[in-house]
């Protein structure tokens, strides 16, 4: 089981068209195993005892792809908080969405309102949901929150720090532990930028609708291995 040396968990749920082209499928299908892969990976993380997940499940930069397919994954995201999360719902899992509302379809907003509203009393665990998401446009936002609550004194200049500017971000998440990236790339695309700063990263070839719950608990096994000094140095160790 998790302590607190791991409280949040980020992944990049990467390769989803790749692997239903890999299989001769249009490449709504991976998106389609995607979401189910998501479902038994955050069902996995609550019974395990981590507090937050958050995943990447569609970038601002994702509108540059085909009408067709963003009209797919926009349907598919209605599906999957109006019935699909019914199952993490009873698993006491509160849904939050970080990411910019304008550019959403107001049947995708409803949905998304839906669940936040339907999930909000959950205190075991937090999903966080990363939709028309950009890491550097959360800052920008978070920059202009600031700035309202100075010019009307809210906050005074020096009263924000790195640990509380959190609280302007679309969410007040605890720093990432773990950044998980599937599908063979290794960057991290503008994705939660803010909160990643000390983050131990895993790029897996792996494509995330073949993502198992066992490949997480391999990843948490390594992470507790790791001296993490957050810049620091273990003095007792280096000298021994």
């Amino acid at each position: 089981m998790i302590d607190d040396k791991l409280k949040h968990i980020a992944i990049i749920m990467d390769g989803n068209g790749r692997w239903a082209e890999a299989r001769g499928k249009k490449r709504s299908a991976g998106h389609k195993a995607g979401s189910e892969t998501l479902e038994k990976i955050a069902t996995h993380a609550v019974d395990i005892g981590l507090k937050y997940l958050s995943v990447y499940a569609f970038s601002t930069d994702n509108f540059k792809r085909s009408e067709e397919e963003v009209n797919y994954l926009m349907d598919l995201f209605i599906e999957m908080f109006t019935k699909n999360f019914e199952k993490l719902l009873d698993k006491g899992i509160k849904v939050v969405f970080s990411g910019a509302k304008e550019g959403l379809r107001a049947d995708v907003l409803n949905a998304m309102d839906d669940i936040v509203e339907r999930s909000k009393n959950n205190n075991k665990a937090t999903l966080n949901v990363c939709l028309n998401y950009g890491g550097r446009e959360e800052i920008i936002r978070a920059c202009e929150r600031y700035h309202e609550d100075l010019v009307s004194g809210k906050v005074k200049k020096g009263e924000i720090n790195r640990d509380t500017f959190t609280r302007y971000l679309d969410n007040d998440l605890p720093p990432i532990d773990i950044l998980i990236r599937t599908g063979k790339e290794k960057r991290v695309s503008n994705f939660m930028l803010y909160e990643l700063y000390y983050a131990e990263m895993y790029f897996l070839d792996t494509l995330f609708p073949d993502f198992t719950p066992e490949m997480l608990d391999d990843i948490i096994a390594d992470f507790y291995g790791v001296e993490r000094r957050f810049g620091g140095i273990n003095y007792e160790k280096s000298s021994s």
